[in-house]
């Protein structure tokens, strides 16, 4: 690749950086425990598969449209 390709550039500006970083590498570790948390750990505990406990097997679909329709005309 030549060096002098904007992608290159790009992406060895990047690897400089994160490769120089000293406090940088900290606090992206902290970061990632963070998304981790967020997106796994609560997703696990917190929002069970309301779809799947309440819905047959195929029928998520028609599952679905009755509550809106529900929801819509609470009548």
């Amino acid at each position: 690749m030549k060096k002098s390709n904007v992608i290159y550039k790009a992406f060895n500006l990047y690897y400089e950086g994160f490769k120089n970083m000293t406090v940088g590498k900290t606090l992206w570790t902290v970061i990632i425990i963070k998304l981790f948390i967020i997106f796994v750990v609560l997703k696990l505990f917190f929002f069970p598969n309301f779809l799947k406990n309440n819905a047959g097997e195929g029928n998520e679909a028609q599952f679905v449209g009755e509550q809106l329709v529900e929801r819509a005309n609470p009548e």
